[in-house]
């Protein structure tokens, strides 16, 4: 337990001094392994890592999301979700506000990133709503807050992560994340209704639209709703894998892109090189946490964990608030991706150990990383919007995000205290 914790001090010391999370984790994972078990088994371990993270087919779901993504994004698909979700509410008082969350939720449902949700939606939501008169408190709060939607609603990015460390399910974990995600968007709007309520000038009323006008938005959204519907009802309906689904996906988003005449030679080749360093990347994190994660399991401290829980027999709930707390802390202060591949080998067996659902807690583990994604102060959801947004203050920014983190720690609060939530709709599913 002692060696386990100070190398646990050692990687967030070289984090801190700003080695790339991916070495720190590699490094540490590596050297204490040679320390605990030798230099053979340390080598033997991080090569056997190094091959399997590259050869392994389900990790090919990854890129594959990835690439999905980028031609969807390519394809301009969020402006007809902006439209459509501006048509039916738009009207309301904070309702290009509510629009915003909508169209990021739907974005989301075809995209598994929230950054590239946030980063996508920015250009689209924001024009309109400082047309309108809104804060840009209000703006960029909803626009930052909406783009976590991209990792809840189905496909994840995370959740294919997390389903690959802990080897869950990763269908039931895209099925259980159908709930909660429209749950996370009606507390998103509660709270732009809030802001509203709180102070009426910050997002004024716009224009009613007409049923004609509605239907025809409706009918420009074919597409992502036909994409949504043939990828997530595929691996729902247990027609094939994730992996299948991801490529699938893919190929659609391509077929969509193409069809819009938006997927020049150099639109392709610039899409193929964004979707490979970004896989690149998410590797290389991949490979150096599974490096430490192998170390950890030499320690003892997965065991003395346990051990604690039942010497002191600490209600599993309590433990569970507990782990939920530390989550929303270091995710305040640390990147969020690197977050999940650092403390899942920690915790998930405890989890397990006290007769959790996996793939309940794995729903936990992604609204906790949506709330560190819009928390002060290294939020990356915030940091995405203020780069496009170089006029809006970082602190106007800050301010207002907090009653979106409110509205989402509300969200964790649901999902912890009513599981089936999360539960039933993998129940139904042949998966």
């Amino acid at each position: 337990m002692t060696i386990a914790l100070i190398a646990l001090a050692l990687m967030l010391a070289l984090t801190f001094m700003r080695v790339p999370i991916a070495f720190a984790m590699g490094v540490v994972g590596f050297f204490g392994l040679w320390y605990v078990r030798g230099l053979g088994p340390s080598m033997a371990s991080a090569t056997t890592v190094v091959y399997e993270s590259g050869f392994q087919y389900t990790l090919s779901v990854v890129p594959l999301f990835i690439l999905m993504g980028n031609f969807v994004t390519r394809a301009g698909m969020s402006k007809e979700l902006y439209r459509a979700a501006y048509a039916f509410v738009g009207h309301l008082r904070g309702g290009l506000a509510m629009a915003t969350v909508i169209a990021c939720g739907g974005f989301g449902a075809i995209c598994g990133s929230s950054i590239a949700t946030a980063a996508t939606m920015t250009p689209v939501a924001y024009p309109s709503m400082r047309d309108h008169g809104y804060s840009d408190a209000l703006s960029s709060g909803a626009i930052t807050a909406g783009g976590t939607l991209g990792i809840l609603i189905p496909p994840s990015t995370i959740m294919v992560i997390y389903g690959i460390m802990t080897e869950t399910s990763i269908g039931k974990l895209f099925a259980a994340g159908f709930l909660p995600g429209l749950v996370a968007i009606a507390l998103l709007c509660l709270a732009v209704r809030y802001i509203t309520w709180r102070d009426p000038k910050a997002g004024p009323p716009a224009e009613r639209a007409t049923w004609r006008e509605r239907f025809y938005a409706i009918r420009d959204v074919w597409a992502v709703a036909a994409l949504f519907v043939i990828v997530m009802g595929g691996i729902y309906g247990g027609i094939f894998t994730a992996t299948e689904g991801a490529g699938v996906g893919a190929f659609g988003a391509f077929c969509f892109a193409l069809g819009r005449r938006t997927l020049s030679v150099r639109a392709l080749l610039l899409v193929l090189l964004d979707s490979a360093r970004t896989t690149a990347m998410l590797f290389m994190i991949l490979v150096g946490a599974l490096v430490f994660a192998n170390f950890l399991n030499y320690t003892s401290m997965p065991a003395d964990l346990k051990a604690f829980v039942e010497r002191y027999e600490i209600s599993p709930i309590a433990v569970i608030v507990a782990i939920c707390t530390i989550y929303v802390v270091l995710g305040s202060v640390m990147e969020e991706l690197s977050l999940v591949l650092l403390t899942v080998p920690v915790f998930f067996p405890l989890v397990v150990h006290l007769g959790f659902d996996p793939v309940w807690f794995g729903i936990i583990i992604v609204i906790v990383v949506q709330i560190g994604l819009i928390s002060p102060p290294v939020g990356m959801n915030m940091f995405v919007v203020k780069s496009m947004l170089p006029g809006v203050a970082t602190s106007t920014i800050f301010r207002g995000v907090l009653p979106f983190v409110v509205a989402e720690i509300v969200l964790l609060g649901i999902i912890i205290a009513f599981p089936a939530i999360s539960l039933i709709v993998p129940s139904l599913m042949k998966l």
